[in-house]
């Protein structure tokens, strides 16, 4: 496609050049970080204190902390940088929104990030006053801001900043779909990334600054693209699809770095998991003559800084009345990997649309739709805390009930497949319930969808284009979110119904020790 992999070896061939070479730089680098301000478990949800001790847990800022001064102490010349994302996920950014995010990252010391759209979440204000709090700047190329009053004059495309005496541009790029995965408003207008890179990296050029780095949170398809029709672009430091790189992980989706020509592209999953650290040589001309690296995984071995995980739990005191009462017991672990909820039915799509139709089927509704974008976890075995279900369903979405013909659930379930055979793993994606359809990957845009059937309480019957449907979702969805914008102007739109994570939690509960499953509902051919 867009990408010319080099493998190891030929990385490593770069590096001929290096003994001429007068400038090497190690770039440390997180994203999509979701406010992991405590260990994660295996499935990137919370992590107990007894598994903690146990060393059963990765990440937290305080293992951040701790291997991010390690990776300094090996580099006489390093920056850190972050790839977007660090709002969203958890308790901590409910309660807190950004200030907390700009507490940690004013102490680990980063020297700048770009806006992820999850930044968006809660408005421009809120990101504009995460900005006014942070110690580095905050970048987005690929949009015009000019007309929203809250960050007109304030985020700028790009920055320069010197390191030993050279000059290092970075640029920020946020995903063009932005208005549709968030909640930026009308002001906020996204432009072509590809362009907008290039136009800041000849302003840069033409600046003197020879060494420059794009920090994307744009996804890793994107970012090869971006490498291969860009010019003067030396790294890539990518975010969104949580696309971890790697010379050595078996579940990495590419090398690290990934070469495009002479660009370097590096990813660190996402979560704090990892700590990318990539080693580069400049020559005079500043061209890269070696890039080598791998991310590190922040795993026990990683110690926690103390007085880090003496904030965080200071922090958590406001949280922990709601979050950890145990609201239900699992008899085993609910998948809600991002993988599967994106690709295919899942066992926590199942589970949160089965909840989402089971609060209002009685109100005429036949059919539950949730985005698989909006499922952020799995939950393992045993009790269920609310603190777990609020990890899966972060967002603080409330149920929407509407009415749309059969054709326009056609066209949502088109949607949802729109970019089927793309590596993204597109947060549109639908989790059903009290439906059944077939997803022919193969086919051309707009016909993958097929076999469409209805759960009518007497039976599935097949979709039928003139009739209308009951369907509940949630805010997000029927607002246009995710793609979905023929849910606009449905029928009968209510979109204040209670809390999704409250619907799913009293869902568990009811159910006694749950027990996941998958039921064919999804086909994929």
């Amino acid at each position: 496609m867009f990408a010319r992999y080099f493998t190891s070896a030929a990385v490593l061939a770069l590096s001929a050049g290096a003994a001429i070479a007068d400038y090497s730089l190690t770039i440390l680098h997180t994203n999509d970080f979701h406010a992991r301000f405590e260990p994660i478990s295996k499935y990137d949800s919370g992590c107990s204190a007894e598994d903690n001790t146990e060393g059963k847990c990765f990440g937290g800022s305080a293992r951040l902390v701790t291997a991010v001064n390690d990776a300094r102490a090996r580099s006489d010349n390093s920056i850190l940088v972050d790839g977007g994302d660090q709002f969203q996920g958890t308790l901590f950014y409910t309660y807190y929104k950004g200030k907390l995010a700009a507490e940690m990252m004013n102490k680990l010391g980063y020297d700048a990030m770009t806006v992820g759209n999850h930044e968006f979440d809660d408005g421009p204000e809120v990101l504009a006053g995460f900005m006014d709090a942070v110690e580095f700047p905050v970048l987005m190329s690929n949009a015009d801001v000019s007309q929203e009053p809250a960050l007109a004059g304030k985020l700028p495309k790009s920055t320069v900043i010197e390191k030993n005496g050279e000059k290092i541009g970075l640029i920020g790029l946020t995903p063009l779909d932005t208005s549709e995965l968030s909640s930026p408003g009308d002001n906020v207008i996204f432009t072509d990334p590809v362009d907008a890179v290039q136009g800041e990296v000849d302003k840069l050029t033409e600046e003197g600054v020879n060494k420059i780095i794009v920090l994307s949170h744009s996804g890793y398809n994107i970012d090869q693209k971006v490498a291969a029709e860009t010019t003067g672009v030396d790294v890539i430091v990518g975010g969104h699809t949580n696309t971890l790189l790697s010379n050595t992980n078996d579940r990495a989706e590419g090398p690290y770095p990934t070469m495009v020509g002479n660009t370097a592209i590096v990813s660190a999953y996402a979560y704090g998991k990892f700590l990318g650290e990539l080693n580069v040589t400049f020559n005079d001309a500043g061209e890269i003559v070696e890039a080598v690296g791998e991310p590190l995984l922040n795993d026990a071995s990683v110690s926690e800084d103390s007085d880090t995980v003496a904030r965080i739990m200071e922090a958590a005191k406001p949280l922990d009345e709601i979050r950890n009462k145990v609201v239900a017991e699992a008899a085993e672990a609910i998948d809600g990997a991002r993988e599967n909820c994106r690709t295919q039915e899942c066992q926590m799509g199942n589970l949160v649309a089965d909840a989402m139709l089971a609060r209002v089927k009685d109100q005429g509704i036949q059919v539950a739709l949730a985005n698989g974008g909006g499922l952020r976890a799995s939950i393992d075995a045993g009790e269920v805390t609310m603190g777990e279900v609020y990890t899966v369903l972060p967002f603080q979405n409330t149920l929407a009930t509407f009415q749309v013909t059969g054709a326009v659930l056609k066209e949502a379930l088109e949607n949802a497949v729109l970019q089927y055979d793309d590596e993204s793993k597109d947060g549109r994606f639908a989790q059903v319930s009290g439906m059944k359809f077939t997803i022919t990957g193969s086919e051309s845009t707009g016909n993958r969808i097929s076999d469409v059937m209805i759960d009518m309480g007497s039976g599935f019957e097949p979709l039928d284009p003139e009739k209308t449907y009951g369907v509940v979702s949630n805010n997000f969805v029927r607002s246009g979110g995710d793609g979905y914008s023929m849910f606009r102007d449905a029928m009968n739109a209510y979109d204040f119904g209670p809390d999704l994570a409250e619907v799913v939690a009293e869902y568990l509960a009811a159910a006694g020790p749950y027990k996941p499953y998958l039921d064919g509902r999804i086909t994929v051919k």
